[in-house]
């Protein structure tokens, strides 16, 4: 293949594979790969750097800036011109790879969730990404960067194709139409980080620790080296997280709850229907007097730990009404009503942290209960529990208790703390099975099928 050169020759280029290409700016996001490469080598060890920097003058530093960037500039077009995407009437496929070509192969049936980011630059460079979600699949492919019109008429084809509408009217489809269901005000979200202790106890750590080190050692290295990553976790805790947090708006639509939020990098994600494993509701101390909560979830094929916050902060009834519609027939307040604590003689086992166990059943999730500064509720619906699990260790064994353990489809469990050991021998006959009853009656987990 030939390109046409500012003179009028042809300049010969390699034959870029099949598909439609990435938006023209994508090439400079890919230039600084080869630039973060060198600024992590130097930086390994950085006394022989400054070294080797008080060394050069200034001619060989213009010289290494006259080779780097073009160079960076070249890798950066390259891998853009090795990348590009078709869609089939079947799968997805991304070609991508300068000197070692990959292409992923992704069905439409199995695509879970399609989230749309644009980051600060890219809103002002007027273009998006999107990153798919697959069932079976932790890694998570992306298509960086489209047009933001471009990126958003693809979302909508890939869904439509999922749902399995016809795929020469999956492009005339456009994106199902959504209905708000809450929005977090910014005053709320600034108080609820303020009322976090951990930002407080990370920031007095940050001005304490690094002070103690210096004045004991004499070397402000020592003192930087633990003050940095200290000052990193505050700001994850407070200012990065408000950013994120911030604007946070939950919206439902036919293919699933939309989430939309960020200051500087808005992200537009998906739950989809069907596929959500386990809930989280957490209950920070300072938040309890206020009824606020904070709720998170896990999706099939994201594993433990690797789902997301559902409402970064809300009160009970805005929580329980929005979890309504990510599980349907799951009353909040019931499931909180149904949860016992353990019995007395737990106090042996776990003399403090037993004031918070508890565990209950609904007929339509298991609930679990634990945390005394942070209080957890987990609610895990019968028809995705995976497997039951019975523990007991020689002490609990003697005072007749015993640990209740689910398992879900997110590759994460739930446990019920020190039960009365022949109620937890109940309890796994019981869930085993409520599970496949569950299972039998639970609704199809396919794009578009809710009413």
């Amino acid at each position: 293949m030939t390109a046409r050169g500012p003179s009028g020759p042809a300049l010969p280029l390699p034959e870029r594979p099949e598909g439609r290409r990435l938006h023209p700016v994508t090439p400079w996001r890919r230039a600084w790969a080869p630039v973060a490469g060198l600024t992590a080598f130097a930086l390994q060890d950085f006394d022989r750097t400054r070294e080797w920097f008080t060394q050069l003058t200034v001619g060989w530093l213009l010289a290494a800036f006259a080779v780097l960037l073009p160079a960076a500039a070249a890798y950066g077009f390259l891998s853009w011109w090795y990348t590009s995407y078709l869609v089939t009437d079947t799968e997805l496929r991304i070609r991508t790879g300068l000197l070692f070509r990959r292409t992923a192969h992704i069905r439409l049936d199995r695509i879970q969730a399609i989230d749309v980011g644009r980051p600060l630059l890219a809103r002002i460079a007027q273009v998006a990404k999107l990153k798919l979600d697959v069932v079976g699949t932790e890694a998570r492919d992306e298509l960086a960067f489209l047009g933001e019109r471009e990126a958003v008429d693809l979302r909508a084809e890939l869904l439509a194709r999922a749902a399995g509408i016809a795929p020469e009217a999956a492009p005339q489809a456009g994106e199902a139409p959504a209905r708000r269901l809450l929005r977090v005000r910014t005053g709320m979200l600034v108080r609820s980080l303020l009322l976090l202790g951990a930002g407080w106890v990370t920031l007095a750590a940050a001005v304490v620790v690094p002070t103690l080190l210096y004045l004991s050692s004499g070397s402000v290295w020592p003192a930087l080296a633990v003050g940095v990553p200290l000052l990193g976790g505050v700001w994850a805790s407070t200012l990065g997280r408000f950013l994120t947090d911030f604007d946070w708006t939950v919206a439902e639509s036919p293919d699933g709850l939309r989430l939309d939020h960020g200051l500087l990098d808005r992200e537009h994600a998906t739950v989809p229907p069907g596929r959500v494993q386990y809930v989280r509701i957490s209950e920070p101390l300072l938040w309890r007097r206020r009824g606020w909560v904070r709720v998170d979830l896990e999706i099939a094929g994201a594993g433990r730990d690797k789902g997301g916050a559902l409402l970064p902060v809300a009160g009970w009834a805005d929580a329980a009404r929005v979890l309504s519609r990510v599980l349907p027939g799951v009353d909040l307040a019931e499931a909180v009503a149904a949860v016992s604590p353990v019995p007395r003689r737990a106090r042996w086992c776990a003399p403090v942290r037993r004031r918070a166990y508890g565990h209950g059943v609904t007929d339509a999730v298991f609930v679990t209960r634990y945390g005394l500064l942070r209080r957890r509720t987990e609610l895990v619906p019968h028809a995705k529990v995976q497997s039951v699990r019975y523990g007991q260790g020689p002490w609990a064994r003697r005072l007749r208790l015993a640990n209740v353990t689910v398992d879900h489809g997110a590759n994460g469990w739930a446990t019920a703390r020190l039960r009365d050991a022949d109620e937890a021998r109940a309890l796994v006959a019981a869930q085993a099975e409520r599970s496949r009853t569950g299972r039998r009656e639970a609704r199809p987990e396919r794009w578009l099928t809710r009413p």
